[in-house]
């Protein structure tokens, strides 16, 4: 049991330690975001266990994904948004199904059974919200054609995820096409809905009360959780209902102020995601599967930027920036993670296959982090060269 008193020494040690470490990153010209990663698994639980239980800073640190979605959303325009997802529906279905086999025949070989192969491959089909769009350039993100593309695959994937996650935790007796056609509808209401009272209630009340900078802070972060919280409710995810939100308050005039007053607090609780994923690492397990974990993590960076950038190319992208998105889209996905657990509590693979699919998650973000930060502009790059924000 997770002991909820001490979370204001937790988050002190954190937040000191991970200075101390980003700070020693810098000078060694590694990517900062490595750092958090590093002392996570140090500090947590199964390092030197100064953090104790690494739950309830995990929960925090969804607060960060959830208003990096929110953020993202806020400065996309739903015309285009739907225009992207025409563009790269097919594209992310076929890439997805691709690095599912890929990965499951791998698992195969390395004597895994059939269905956790399967489980193991399909873990492995996403690429990480989080990593690919901490990495990006907040302009070339909100204001770019790569940004657009990256986010509409990003999202289309966490969909696809969402669908896989409840088939796993349902036990797989519902109907597939209709678990699918039940989300596509929730989805559709929840986008409708946010769109008149965005329209008819939340843009009323900015302009009656856009003079108090406070409240217009409030409204703003209030209606983003509440898209949150209502999409978690209805079974779709924290992350999809903030986008929504997001998306339908990007076309009210404060949208663009919001998004630069909210950066501050998203970086404050990515921050702890990251942490969160290091200290929640069995060192010991981890080191079990460690063989078969690198060669898969090593395959999948290699082939996830190859196959992508094909696939951009056969949608109309160019050769540059095909090959960038592939690059940049080249890690498994905190989503993983959570395939992995869902499918372990329902028994559908063992704990070997959940670690497995875990310290993959880990080491592409790793091999992946390392690869776009020296070959691409990003905020966190050491050198000045490639920093960019």
């Amino acid at each position: 049991m997770a002991d909820y008193s001490n979370i204001i020494y937790e988050l002190v040690v954190i937040f000191a330690g991970a200075t101390v470490f980003a700070t020693l990153f810098l000078y060694l010209k590694q990517p900062v975001m490595l750092a958090y990663i590093v002392f996570g698994m140090i500090a947590g639980p199964w390092g030197l266990g100064v953090i104790k239980h690494a739950e309830h800073i995990e929960q925090l640190s969804h607060l960060g994904i959830i208003l990096l979605l929110f953020l993202i959303g806020l400065n996309l325009q739903p015309e285009r948004l739907l225009k992207l997802f025409s563009k790269t529906a097919l594209f992310t279905l076929i890439t997805s199904a691709l690095f599912m086999l890929l990965t499951a025949a791998m698992a195969k070989l390395f004597g895994y059974g059939m269905r956790e192969s399967l489980i193991i491959g399909a873990a492995m089909m996403f690429s990480s919200t989080i990593v690919g769009l901490k990495l990006i350039p907040t302009t070339t993100l909100h204001h770019r054609h790569r940004g657009e593309m990256m986010t509409s695959v990003l999202l289309l994937q966490d969909v696809i995820a969402i669908v896989l996650i409840l088939m796993l935790s349902s036990g797989a007796e519902e109907n597939v096409q209709l678990t699918a056609l039940f989300l596509l509808v929730k989805l559709i209401v929840m986008v409708l809905v946010s769109f008149f009272s965005v329209r008819y209630v939340v843009n009323a009340l900015f302009q009656r009360f856009d003079i108090i900078a406070e409240y217009v802070f409030l409204l703003s972060l209030g209606w983003g959780l509440l898209g949150a919280g209502v999409a978690n409710y209805i079974g779709l995810s924290y992350e999809m209902g903030a986008f929504i939100a997001g998306v339908t308050f990007a076309s009210s005039p404060v949208a663009q102020v919001v998004a630069e007053n909210l950066k501050p607090l998203r970086d404050f609780f990515l921050i702890l995601f990251f942490f969160a994923i290091g200290a929640n690492i069995n060192l010991l397990m981890a080191g079990r599967v460690l063989l078969d974990a690198s060669i898969i993590a090593v395959a999948l960076v290699l082939l996830k930027p190859l196959i992508f950038h094909y696939g951009f190319q056969w949608i109309g992208e160019p050769e540059h920036t095909s090959l960038e998105l592939g690059s940049r889209l080249g890690q498994a996905s905190e989503f993983s993670i959570l395939v992995a657990l869902t499918a372990l509590s329902g028994g559908f693979i063992s704990e070997q296959g959940s670690y497995l699919i875990q310290t993959v998650v880990v080491m592409t973000f790793i091999l992946s982090t390392y690869w776009v930060v020296y070959k691409y502009p990003t905020p966190i790059s050491s050198r000045a060269t490639h920093r960019k924000d």
